[in-house]
């Protein structure tokens, strides 16, 4: 995928929907009078990380739920290898913030995590011991294999993601689309779910991520996507994951110490 400057350079994207795991173009999403993306185009590359980042309010949730129909845009479209998103979710597995999501309900952890094979199951489909051992194994990924039992609600934040990510994993999808998957989690779940999302990734499956922790981004990802309403850049991350670029994306909103280490990292 080559770098993308639309503010610079102006060239087009190359229209590569039909290979894209996921492709957008001209994706407009308006809160009110004031748009919170506008006319955003994306080419995700096959087999990577992707990170999507930029300033608080940039519009990289937004973009992501407007893509899968979460949110009604008002221009746009989004296509899974080159076919409507709506007509592809069963190669597509989501994970939300987990701030959205009511965890009071009352269901157990392994429950959560035959969520994820309903689309294998049907709406009247009968749950067998393959279908719990494949759950049981998705939660064994991500170290939860001895709270199967547990109420959801009963879990800390960090093991509450891992749960969803097990959940997400059991629908055993071609692309993977995470909002904030970090976002208040321990070093140990992170760690944790960074290494299943890169064992994804070696696996040929491609991995898209609102992320938030510029320093990790290098040692994370790939590539990376920057908004701010509109793309900023798109690319690999030793192209266009640059100090230059973040301040055009950021502004002042980064201190210098900060776009320092961002340049020696991804260096």
């Amino acid at each position: 995928m080559s770098i993308s400057l639309a503010a610079e350079h102006g060239k087009p994207l190359v229209d590569d929907r039909a290979q894209s795991p996921l492709a957008i173009r001209g994706m407009t999403v308006s809160y009110g009078q004031k748009p919170a993306v506008f006319s955003v185009d994306m080419t995700v590359r096959a087999g990577a990380m992707t990170a999507i980042i930029g300033p608080n309010g940039a519009g990289k949730s937004t973009l992501l739920k407007a893509a899968l129909g979460i949110l009604t845009p008002l221009a746009g479209t989004a296509t899974v290898l080159g076919k409507p998103v709506a007509t592809q979710r069963h190669r597509i597995a989501y994970v939300p913030q987990r701030a959205s999501v009511d965890w009071d309900f009352p269901t157990r952890v392994i429950d959560v995590v035959l969520m994820g094979l309903y689309p294998q199951l049907g709406l009247l489909g009968r749950i067998r011991a393959t279908h719990r051992a494949k759950a049981a194994e998705c939660l064994a990924r991500v170290g939860m294999e001895d709270f199967a039992q547990r109420q959801i609600g009963q879990l800390s934040g960090g093991q509450q993601q891992r749960v969803f990510l097990a959940r997400a994993l059991a629908q055993d999808a071609e692309l993977y689309l995470l909002d904030e998957p970090f976002a208040g989690v321990d070093a140990a779940t992170e760690k944790a779910i960074i290494s299943v999302l890169k064992s994804l990734r070696d696996a040929g499956k491609t991995v898209v991520a609102v992320h938030h922790d510029l320093s990790t981004v290098a040692e994370y990802f790939d590539d990376v996507f920057i908004i701010n309403t509109r793309r900023i850049a798109e690319g690999p991350v030793a192209e266009a994951f640059t100090p230059r670029i973040l301040q055009e994306a950021y502004g002042g909103r980064l201190a210098t110490a900060q776009m320092d280490a961002i340049g020696a990292s991804a260096g």
